[in-house]
């Protein structure tokens, strides 16, 4: 159940309550591809730098080392010794960004798996039935994840199928949660808007979709290529034909920037590999912009990533010894790396939830952003 505590404009606050606990929005995932935050960070790391929500991966995780086996570990809770909610994509993205080859037809998708090359088939019901043999606490509906320079005819057949296929994992999901050998028989669905940069499109599969009365909504197939400006244009078109009391998930987003943005905006679910990947590149956030650890200024600088930061790096380690961890390859500094940007993530989203409930986000937003642009050099 999503309940809305607050609004500050169109920015909301709310907290949506779980079987695997409570999770307070906006919230910004912690992806976990492989059942694992990649650069080393472990669950109880994830615990210690405010992680609310954890993301796992169908598709790789249907590959390797297969959901079948996680389900007869007791589920990916279980499996990767976490106990707050885990959301599983799912398979869509991947199966259309990765694969190759691929026939995509009224059924599902006939592909080829990107490790081995065996082939793999996954439709609505396929996808359902692997997210529920992991047990997560919500499931994405199967979409197809169009270009976003696709044509117009194309986008219209491609969203219409995306609709078809979402009733039909509502109907496999509702068919599962009955069943008495499901691990989570409390599974929320949340299903994705699509659409490309076509704002008519977008707003009529929004109010389709919105009248299946699911867990949640997701806008999907945005920061694919498209303008930072499209992208917000399309926010800004869609999310008022989405329900206001469900939770608004803005997948694969972003930048601190993004975010600031697209919460103001009334999204309040997001997450994003940059974090951990600019991490394990030695690239850190802070409140006056993003630093390259690798750069010779930092040699002999004995401050932390950023002053006042409560992360593990920071409380411990200067930016001298990471970027010479960094230059000598030792996994420690990644690690360290991905610990600070996560924690600033997860710090950013507190804030944001107070600046919500104290009526101020417009101006934290512009203070926020104010900052980091002030310490681009």
């Amino acid at each position: 159940m999503y309940e809305l505590i607050k609004k500050d404009g169109l920015a909301k606050r709310g907290r949506l309550h779980t079987v695997h606990g409570v999770i307070e929005t906006p919230v910004f995932m912690n992806v976990g591809t492989a059942a694992a935050i990649k650069g080393a960070v472990s669950t109880e790391d994830l615990q210690g730098i405010k992680t609310q929500v954890e993301l796992s991966n169908t598709y790789h995780l249907h590959v390797r080392p297969g959901d079948e086996v996680i389900k007869k570990l007791g589920g990916l809770h279980k499996f990767m010794v976490w106990d707050k909610p885990i959301l599983t994509d799912s398979g869509g993205f991947q199966v259309f960004s990765l694969a190759g080859l691929r026939k995509i037809k009224e059924e599902g998708v006939y592909f080829n798996s990107h490790i081995d090359g065996k082939k793999i088939f996954m439709g609505p019901e396929e996808s359902m039935q692997i997210q529920s043999n992991l047990g997560s606490t919500i499931a994405m509906a199967f979409d197809e994840c169009p270009s976003s320079v696709a044509d117009r005819e194309y986008m219209e057949n491609s969203v219409a199928r995306t609709t078809r296929w979402l009733e039909r994992c509502k109907k496999e999901m509702n068919r599962l949660n009955s069943l008495e050998d499901t691990i989570n028989q409390h599974q929320l669905l949340f299903g994705i808007n699509q659409g490309g940069v076509y704002e008519d499109i977008r707003v009529q599969h929004a109010k389709d979709i919105a009248k299946l009365d699911l867990d949640g909504y997701a806008i999907g197939g945005l920061a694919v290529g498209e303008t930072h400006e499209e992208m917000y244009r399309i926010l800004d078109a869609v999310v008022p034909h989405l329900p206001e009391n469900k939770p608004t998930y803005l997948m694969g987003v972003g930048t601190p920037a993004n975010i600031l943005e697209a919460v103001d905006r009334g999204v309040d679910f997001f997450d994003c590999v940059y974090p951990s990947r600019n991490g394990r590149h030695g690239h850190v956030y802070t409140n006056l912009g993003k630093l390259n650890l690798f750069n010779a200024k930092y040699e002999l600088d004995m401050s932390p990533i950023e002053e006042g930061c409560q992360c593990p790096a920071c409380r411990h380690y200067s930016r001298a010894y990471i970027r010479h961890l960094l230059k000598a390859k030792e996994m420690l500094g990644m690690r360290l790396c991905v610990l600070h940007n996560l924690y600033f993530y997860n710090t950013m989203m507190e804030e944001i939830r107070a600046a919500i409930e104290a009526g101020n986000y417009k101006e934290y937003k512009e203070a926020k952003l104010a900052g980091m642009n002030a310490g681009k050099k």
